[in-house]
C-alpha cells in the first residue's frame, strides 16, 4: 500500500510541478497509561499520513493528508501554497543515493506485542512501586512500529522500518508533612527494557530523597546524572544547528577550527549509531544518514545541515533534515548526539560536591549565550567521595559552553535520553543556590 500511495502522489504531482517529493508514514502500536495505582487507559493505534513537497518556478509548497483518497487534492494544495512563497535558489530535493545497512533499529518482538501485553507491563510497574512502599502517580508503556517511504522526482527512494519501546513512571512517598517525588524513564528500539527496573529506580531515588537538608549557596563541583546532563545539552544542540549559525544565533558561528571545549571531549552526530533512537537509512529528506564530527579533542569541526541550509552555506548536507512526522517540513535537527570523554572523575574522587539526578527548566536557558538557571531535582550532597544526605530544593546556574570546557565523564556508562548519548558529567564548578 505504501508504495502505491507514493507512486500515485509523485506521478500526479509531476503533471504540474517542476519537482516533487512524497513522504509516506505508517505507524501502528499499543500503549497503556498509568494514573495513580491503575492502568486507566489502553489503546491500539494506527495512523497513515502523506506529506507532499513541490517546487514550482523556484518556490516551495507543502501540504499533507491522512486520507489516501485525497492525494490529488493534497498535491494541488501544495502547488497553491508554493505560489504564495518567495523564489529561493537554494531549494532542492535529495539526489538518488545508496544506503548502508543500519543495525539494531527493528525488533520483531515489539511488533507482535498485544494490547494486553502493555497492560500487564503497566500493572507490573505499579506492583513494583507499591512493593517499594511508594505511590505511583503517572506513567505508561508504549510499543510501536514505524514505516517510512520517501521518494522524489530525482529517483531517490529511501525506506525505513523501525520499532520503539518505552516505559515511564512517576512516584511519590510520604516525607514529613509532604511527599518526596521522583520519576524514571527508558526507551529502546528493542524489547530489552524491564519496566520493573524503571519502577525500582524511581522508587529508590524518591526514598533516598526524603528528609532533605538545605545546602549553602556557593560554587561547587556538580555531578550531573544522565537525565540532568541530557537536559542541559539541549541548549548546546542549538549552537551547532546550521540554520542558527546562518542566522547569527549561535555563539559558535565563527569558531570552526577553534578550541571550544576541554581537549578530553569529542562530540559526534551519528545517524547510523547501532540501535540509536534516531538512527535511520536517511533523514527526513532522504539524504543518507552519516556520522558527523562536531567537536574533536575540543576543537569545533562542523555544524549540522539539511539540504537547504547546506546549499546556502555552499557545503553538503550532513543528513540532518529531520521531520517530527508527515505533517512537518524537514528542518535541521540532531540524530544521535554522542559524547566521548578521555578523562573521568567519578563520585569517589569528589571531596565536596552535589549529585543532581535531573533538572527542571532547561528549556528556559538562553540558546545564544548558553546561560541557564534550573531547579536541581533529587539532589544529594557529596563528601569524601560518598553521598551523605539528600538536599532540599536548590537551583543550579551556569553556562553550557563554559561547562563543556571544564567537564569530564563521571562514569564509562552511557545512556541515550532523547537524541543524547552521554555519560553522567562531572563539572568542576557550577553555582548552587540553596
Amino acid at each position: 500500500m505504501i508504495n502505491e500511495i507514493s507512486n500515485r502522489a509523485l506521478d500526479y504531482a509531476l503533471k504540474s510541478a517542476d519537482q516533487a517529493e512524497v513522504y509516506v508514514e505508517i505507524s501502528d502500536g499499543v500503549d497503556a497509561t498509568i494514573q495513580n495505582d491503575q492502568v486507566d487507559f489502553a489503546k491500539e493505534s494506527y495512523s497513515m499520513g502523506v506529506g507532499i513537497r513541490v517546487i514550482c518556478d523556484g518556490k516551495m509548497g507543502f501540504a499533507y493528508t491522512t486520507q489516501s483518497e485525497r492525494i490529488e487534492e493534497t498535491v494541488q494544495n501544495a502547488i497553491s501554497n508554493a505560489q504564495a512563497n518567495l523564489v529561493d535558489e537554494n531549494l532542492e530535493f535529495a539526489p538518488k543515493s545508496n544506503y548502508s545497512p543500519i543495525k539494531g533499529v527493528y525488533d520483531g518482538k515489539i511488533n507482535t506485542l498485544e494490547l494486553e501485553d502493555t497492560i500487564e507491563l503497566g500493572k507490573s510497574m505499579i506492583s513494583t512501586v507499591l512493593e517499594n512502599k511508594c505511590q505511583p502517580t503517572s506513567g505508561g508503556v508504549t510499543a510501536s512500529c514505524l514505516k517510512i517511504l520517501i521518494t522524489n522526482s530525482n529517483g531517490m527512494v529511501c525506506e525505513d522500518k523501525a520499532t520503539y519501546f518505552s516505559g515511564y513512571i512517576a512516584v511519590n512517598t510520604p516525607d514529613r508533612e509532604g511527599v518526596s517525588t521522583a520519576s524514571e524513564s527508558d526507551s529502546s528500539r528493542k524489547l530489552d527494557i524491564e519496566p520493573e527496573n524503571i519502577a525500582n529506580k524511581a522508587c529508590e531515588v524518591a526514598l533516598n530523597s526524603r528528609e532533605g537538608k538545605t545546602i549553602e549557596t556557593g560554587d561547587m563541583k556538580v555531578l550531573l546524572d544522565h537525565h540532568a546532563a541530557a537536559g542541559l545539552l539541549s541548549t548546546f544542540s542549538q549552537a551547532i544547528n546550521g540554520d542558527n549559525v546562518q542566522r547569527g544565533r549561535s555563539i559558535y558561528a565563527d569558531k570552526i577550527d577553534t578550541q571550544v571545549s576541554t581537549p578530553s571531549l569529542s562530540i559526534y552526530d551519528d545517524g547510523t549509531f547501532p540501535g540509536g533512537l534516531y538512527s535511520s537509512h536517511g533523514d527526513g529528506e532522504g539524504t543518507p544518514s552519516q556520522k558527523t564530527t562536531i567537536i574533536k579533542d575540543g576543537v569545533l569541526q562542523n555544524f549540522l545541515y539539511d539540504i537547504h541550509t547546506a546549499n546556502k552555506g555552499d557545503v553538503k548536507s550532513t543528513g540532518n533534515g529531520m521531520r517530527a512526522s508527515f505533517n512537518d517540513m524537514p528542518a535541521v535537527s540532531l540524530s544521535n548526539l554522542v559524547l566521548e570523554f578521555k578523562d573521568y572523575e567519578e563520585i569517589s574522587q569528589i571531596q565536596n560536591g552535589l549529585l543532581v539526578t535531573d533538572v527542571l527548566g532547561a528549556h528556559t536557558a538562553n540558546p545564544i549565550s548558553g546561560d541557564f538557571s534550573v531547579e536541581a531535582m533529587n539532589a544529594f550532597k557529596i563528601q569524601a567521595g560518598e553521598v551523605v544526605y539528600p538536599v532540599k530544593k536548590s537551583m543550579l546556574s551556569g553556562n553550557i559552553f563554559s561547562m563543556l570546557k571544564e567537564a569530564t565523564a563521571a562514569s564509562h556508562q552511557t545512556r541515550q535520553l532523547g537524541p543524547f548519548i552521554t555519560p553522567p558529567l562531572t563539572v568542576s564548578s557550577l553555582r548552587v543556590v540553596g
